[in-house]
Order: C-alpha cells, then structure tokens, then sequence
C-alpha cells in the first residue's frame, strides 16, 4: 500500500498568535523579536506585511527597522505558541496517532489508514486546514505526498492557508525544476557546495552520479540522492513512541556575541545545568561531552571529547566542554551561539573500572553535593541554589524558547 504522509505547517506561526491575540495588529508589519529594548535581539518571525518589506526571519532586530519603518516589535510569549500548538495536534489526533513533531508550528501525518473514515490525504489535509481556522482562528498550509520529503517540500510550495499534493507519478514534474535549496537538509553551505559542482535543482542532484555527491558531501550527498529520487521511507513516529535516549543536550543562541572565555564558560556552566537534571532524571551517566558553536558570521563548528569518568555532574561536564573549547576555538569572531551534549551514554548502574589515578573520594563528593543541589532545586525551583559565578547577566535569553524543540526521524 501506498503511504499517504501530510505535512502541517501552521503559517507565520509566531506573528500569527501574536496578532490573533491582538486584533489591532492584523494587516499590520509585526515581528516577534527577543530582546527588542536594546535592539540586540533576531526576529523570530514576521506577519506578510513585513516579509514584503524584506524583513526576513534572523535578522536583526535593526535591519529590521530600517528594512520597514512601522514595523511593529512584540516580545515572543511561548506559553501561547505551546498552547496553541498542542490545541493543534489534538486536531491532528481525531485523525491519526501517528504524529511526528518538527518544532512547535509543523507536523508531519501519517494518514495511510485513515481513508475508510476520512478520505483521501488531501481531503484529509483539508478538513484539518478547515478546522484549524475556524477552531482556532489559524491557518496552515498542508502537503501531501508518499513520503516524508516531499511531503514538507509540497507544504512550502503554497503558502498561506493552502494544501499541495505530490503523487509519486508526477513528482518528477512538480519537485526537480525546484531550486536545489529547496530540499530538506540542503542548507546554505550545503546549497552553495552544490553549485560549485553546477547542481541548481532537485533534478539536477537526482541526475548526479552518487560517487561525486558522497565525495564532496559525504554520506549526505547519498541520502540528498535518494531524496530527489523520491525514496524516502523514513517512518513518521507514532505519538505515544519513546525513543531511547542517545545524548542529552542543550544549546542557546545569545542575546548579543560573546567576547571572550569567561562569557562562554558561564554560558556553558549554565546550560549544563540543564543537562546534568535531565540525566539524572533518565537514570543516565555521561562518558564523553560534545560542544556546538555558532560564531557572529553564522559558521558552525562541532567538537567532542571523551571523559576520564563516566558522570552526571554539570559541573564537570561544564568543564569537560569548556576545556574543549580553549583547545580548538581561536577566536577570529565572536560567539553567537553555544550547545553542550552529553555523549556516550550508559545507564548509571553499570559498573566502571576507575583508573589507578582517580580519586573516588573527590568523585563521591561531587555526587553528593549535586544531588543535594538537585533535592533542592526540586522542592523549592531551579534558581532556589546556583553557582556564584552564574549570577548577573549571562547574555542568555530568558524568554522561554529552550522549550522549543525540533526532533526528526529520518533513515
């Protein structure tokens, strides 16, 4: 059987609430922006009206400004982006359980058993576009396809308040005259590599012997392969799926560049935190930490590094990162964005053989002194006990929007 796969994309999805809760906003060029009073701040999202004006989502919140004068700065409010994506999957669940979040605003749908009850994919995307704007005054633009891919390529392609469909016998037609760029997982770097090779369309990678894409692209040139081609058959994740967990991270873009090694140690002690509470929670220990770094021109560079001992201390996978750090950034650009990860996971009871050099007892102190913090923190809040050194400003937004997160299932 043929599978049928949606993809709901809840249109301007920020600005969208922003102006659904404000009635005086609508026909109005609004961006929902982090820290708008010192201009520091990226957009987030923007109405029509902006992106008519040229206002692009992360740019700054000056260019903004002077790309479109009346532009309207509102603060993002999270707490109503998470209500009403939730309000919006449980629309989805009265027709399938097999949902697989990308981020808050979109959603990929499997749909394939669900023709006796409902009908086919798109009316199936209709009737769900349907009620979306009138049960929650919000639009969406739904694609339709036999995969995956192209059912998120079929969403971007007709926007706002549409649904496009991608048959597999016409697919051919309808995605490879598309701009390269357009597919999943192609990227500016990775749209830019293309070019150089003279590879403009998704028909173009199709066309592309495999050994040249996987010799300048790697295995990713294989997979981009195989997308153009149509064969994408990566399942969309039922809803109730726990999938094991591989690392636990956390990552923040800051709210203006960090300068120098102490911003980026206190960023990262802080975001460890995080870490350290959610593998206590899954029952987890670390043997390895992963850095990601974004600098102010937007290049991303990733290290890691394995530990001497298997831990779930902040602190020490704070200073395990931070170590990385020193020994592989240079500094030619400031800092714009940090993530810690914890690596190499195994459950906290298996049994480790300590090295002659290791002292136990500093070892058995820092457990005892972080699940102490940790007793503390669960009673009485997360900021009731923190490191000194944590005090002040972190350059770290503080708005809510580590809840967003973007997972994906692709094979």
């Amino acid at each position: 059987m043929r599978r049928e796969i949606l993809h709901s994309d809840m249109n301007s999805f920020y600005a969208s609430v922003e102006i659904m809760l404000n009635p005086s906003l609508k026909g109005k060029a609004v961006a929902v922006c982090g820290n708008t009073e010192d201009r520091h701040g990226i957009v987030l999202a923007k109405s029509d009206p902006a992106k008519k004006c040229g206002v692009k989502t992360g740019m700054a919140v000056w260019e903004a400004e002077r790309l479109c004068r009346d532009i309207i700065f509102v603060p993002p409010k999270y707490d109503e982006y998470l209500k009403y994506s939730k309000l919006a999957h449980k629309i989805y669940q009265d027709y399938t359980d097999m949902i697989e979040p990308y981020g808050m605003d979109e959603c990929w749908l499997d749909v394939t058993g669900s023709d006796r009850l409902f009908g086919n994919g798109e009316e199936i995307a209709n009737a769900i576009r349907n009620r979306i704007k009138k049960e929650l005054n919000l639009t969406v633009s739904v694609g339709v396809s036999f995969n995956k891919i192209f059912a998120k390529l079929a969403s971007d392609m007709q926007k706002p308040d549409a649904v496009t469909v991608i048959k597999a016998e016409n697919f051919k037609e309808k995605v490879w005259g598309l701009p390269a760029g357009d597919l999943l997982f192609v990227g500016r770097a990775t749209e830019t590599k293309l070019k150089k090779l003279g590879i403009h369309t998704i028909g173009d990678i199709a066309k592309t012997d495999e050994k040249v894409l996987k010799s300048f692209l790697g295995v990713n040139g294989v997979y981009l392969k195989k997308y153009a081609l149509g064969r994408d058959n990566s399942p969309v994740t039922n809803m109730y799926s726990c999938a094991p967990v591989k690392s636990v991270g956390h990552g923040i873009t800051c709210v203006c560049d960090l300068n120098n090694n102490y911003e980026v140690w206190r960023v990262m002690l802080e975001l460890s935190q995080n870490v350290g509470h959610r593998l206590r929670k899954y029952d987890l220990k670390a043997g390895g930490v992963q850095i990601s770094i974004r600098n102010s021109n937007l290049q991303f560079h990733q290290f890691q590094a394995t530990l001497d001992v298997c831990t779930q201390s902040p602190s020490v996978i704070a200073s395990k990162g931070f170590e990385i750090f020193k020994n592989n950034y240079d500094w030619n650009l400031p800092v714009r964005a940090v993530s810690i990860r914890a690596i190499k996971l195994l459950d906290k009871t298996v049994p480790e053989q300590l090295s002659l050099f290791c002292d136990g007892n500093t070892l058995e102190k820092i457990d005892k002194r972080d699940l102490c913090v940790e007793k503390i923190r669960s009673k009485f809040g997360k900021d009731a006990i923190r490191n000194a050194v944590l005090m002040g400003d972190l350059k770290m937004p503080n708005d809510g929007r580590q809840k967003v997160i973007m997972p994906g299932n692709f094979q």
